[in-house]
């Protein structure tokens, strides 16, 4: 169990129960969509961002962006960090059926692809020094690199995308943002050219 300093926002008790087996830290549940319609719940958010920092751990489908996007809305972005699972095709053990995309949601992660992504978006670990962070990749090198603005910008993200074992649904600033967290610029140049 690896123990983390922010707390975690997860849509609902399922990924919290998953989450409540790997990580030592506090796991809050939006309820879904609820979270839209509770002012209350959204406060508290809010305080819990402010004083220790808020990872959004959403699922990698449709309506994990729109909740992930109403949270990064709807709070100071300084105090939220982004974790994104991969897309990985499947049901969870409790449905019958596969949900509307067919992608495994935060509940379906192995106890280590769930580390992994902590660690990605920059979680604090109790112990460990914090994660190089790359820095100085703009919008300019997405443009230069053919990630934004292009013909077939759109194709060159979701290639990037499946390579770094990222969802589909991530907007260019949300990739850019993760770019940032994982990468320098010189190494996503040679990424890019290996990718060719």
């Amino acid at each position: 169990m690896i123990k983390i300093r922010e707390a975690i926002v997860v849509e609902g008790r399922y990924d919290k129960n998953t989450l409540s087996q790997i990580v030592d830290a506090p796991i809050l549940e939006t309820s879904g969509f609820g979270i839209m319609k509770n002012k209350e719940q959204l406060k508290l958010l809010r305080q819990v961002a402010e004083k220790r920092g808020l990872i959004i751990f959403t699922d990698s489908d449709g309506a994990g962006f729109v909740i992930r996007n109403y949270l990064k809305s709807a709070i100071e972005p300084q105090f939220l960090k982004h974790a994104y699972i991969p897309d990985i095709p499947g049901k969870e053990r409790r449905k019958s059926a596969p949900g509307k995309e067919g992608k495994l949601g935060v509940e379906g992660m192995t106890p280590q692809v769930i580390e992994d992504c902590l660690r990605r978006a920059g979680a604090t670990v109790a112990g460990e020094e914090a994660l190089h962070q790359g820095t100085g990749i703009t919008k300019m090198d997405m443009f230069n690199l053919g990630l934004s603005g292009g013909p077939d910008s759109k194709a060159r993200r979701l290639a990037l995308l499946k390579a770094l074992e990222l969802p589909e649904h991530m907007s260019s600033n949300g990739l850019l943002q993760v770019l940032n967290l994982l990468y320098t610029k010189d190494e996503l140049y040679k990424l890019m050219d290996v990718l060719e």
